[in-house]
């Protein structure tokens, strides 16, 4: 028996070990699946009732989501001037929208294609819980937000539910509770602004507890909110505090490359690399090849 089990006793090891050992990341293909099944659209329609108490309408605003957020696009980018779809290369990504021009890109999220200020809003759902530096990522959402920008993020709380099972893309990354996501945002130079939380039904397949969903739901709200299964907080931009900067050494590059993936095709697939700062190491005196 592992020492996570043996801490957590007989009854507790698999709700213990589904908490220390998880995979961290979703794929792009887990997630679609998800959400097409009738568990996974009750979840949909709880995170967007979530959303909706602290969405506030913003007239032709430039919206960007970042991980999964397509089910929300859809609802939330009505009335926004342009709406991106931004999915980490870890992730995939699929074609959206069905009709019209291409609005999705793979981007790595901490160097995203846009420009200083370039854009009002960034949702963020399956995104932080699964970034390799979430500081450096929200620093460079950051980057990108206009001065009155606003970030909303969805991620699975610590102490609820949906966390501790793999059967849903909640139980995957790193869960957060209200007070780490706060001071993240904060140590990021965000201004927490309004809290939301939903999926206080258990991640039950059973379509007789799916039934009462309605009410559990209600009743989480008012009885145990702490133990909802996400987290939605919407962030400020904060401006009054001055930000150092830091040169890296090395950049992470996404290029694409064919791997076997059985007979008879091949599958295209992401790889990520380091590549040295040519820059970097010529102003220090480095030798061609070389990384700092």
């Amino acid at each position: 028996m592992s020492p996570a089990k043996s801490r957590c006793g007989p009854l507790l090891n698999s709700i213990c070990f589904a908490a220390t050992v998880r995979p961290m990341h979703s794929d792009i293909v887990d997630l679609r699946s998800f959400y097409s099944t009738p568990l996974g659209r009750l979840a949909e329609h709880a995170i967007a009732m979530a959303l909706s108490s602290i969405w506030e309408s913003i007239p032709n605003e430039r919206l960007v989501g970042l991980g999964y957020t397509l089910p929300w696009l859809d609802r939330f980018g009505v009335d926004a001037e342009r709406v991106f779809a931004f999915m980490p290369a870890t992730q995939g990504a699929v074609v959206w929208p069905a009709n019209g021009p291409v609005a999705t890109a793979l981007v790595f999220d901490e160097e995203l294609p846009l420009h200083d200020a370039s854009v009002d809003r960034m949702l963020l759902v399956h995104s932080l819980e699964h970034a390799e530096n979430p500081r450096e990522t929200l620093n460079e959402i950051w980057r990108v937000l206009s001065p009155a920008g606003r970030v909303v993020i969805v991620v699975p709380n610590r102490r609820g539910m949906w966390a501790r099972f793999e059967h849903t893309p909640f139980g995957t990354g790193r869960p957060y509770s209200r007070g780490q996501l706060s001071e993240l945002l904060r140590e990021a130079n965000f201004t927490p602004a309004r809290w939301s939380g939903a999926l206080y039904f258990p991640p039950s397949q059973r379509r007789f507890l799916m039934r009462f969903h309605n009410l559990l739901e209600r009743s989480g709200r008012k009885m145990w909110p702490m133990f909802s299964g996400i987290i939605a907080v919407e962030a400020q931009k904060r401006l009054f505090q001055g930000i150092p900067v830091a040169q890296r050494a090395s950049r992470r590059v996404f290029v694409p490359v064919l791997s076997p993936q059985g007979a008879p095709g091949l599958g295209r697939h992401w790889q990520r690399v380091r590549q040295p700062d040519r820059l970097f190491g010529m102003r220090h005196g480095l030798p061609p090849g070389t990384s700092a």
